[in-house]
């Protein structure tokens, strides 16, 4: 399934993943408080998320009927086949060009990486 939400969206289902499952009320408070947003707006992204089958609106209690990491994985996906063609590499090289990595962040993204080849060398 494929996911089109825009930045605010996003930054909804943020926090709903944070506090979930939660009744309508205490989230149009919980988003008031982080987003800054009225209860019209929180309400009308409920609805709008609901149709689009990214979230459950049932007996006033919200979830997710997507993850996080399902969300990422796709938008992480489109980004980098719309700004590097697909290419990994090229990501990564335009990602460091102006930033040095900590010792820990290097050996975490190499240990990403020895996961992700097999045990022939391949991706």
């Amino acid at each position: 399934m494929e996911y089109h939400i825009n930045e605010s969206e996003y930054r909804f289902m943020d926090v709903l993943w944070d506090a979930e499952p939660i009744g309508s009320t205490e989230l149009v408070k919980l988003c008031a408080k982080e987003l800054g947003w009225k209860k019209p707006t929180t309400y009308t992204v409920i609805r709008n998320l609901a149709e689009k089958g990214i979230l459950c609106n049932e007996n006033a209690v919200v979830r997710a009927l997507v993850t996080r990491d399902s969300v990422q994985r796709q938008e992480s996906s489109e980004f980098l086949e719309k700004k590097f063609r697909g290419s990994l590499p090229a990501f990564v090289a335009a990602f460091l060009q102006d930033r040095k990595l900590s010792k820990e962040e290097a050996e975490c993204i190499q240990k990403l990486i020895d996961n992700a080849v097999d045990d022939e060398g391949n991706l």
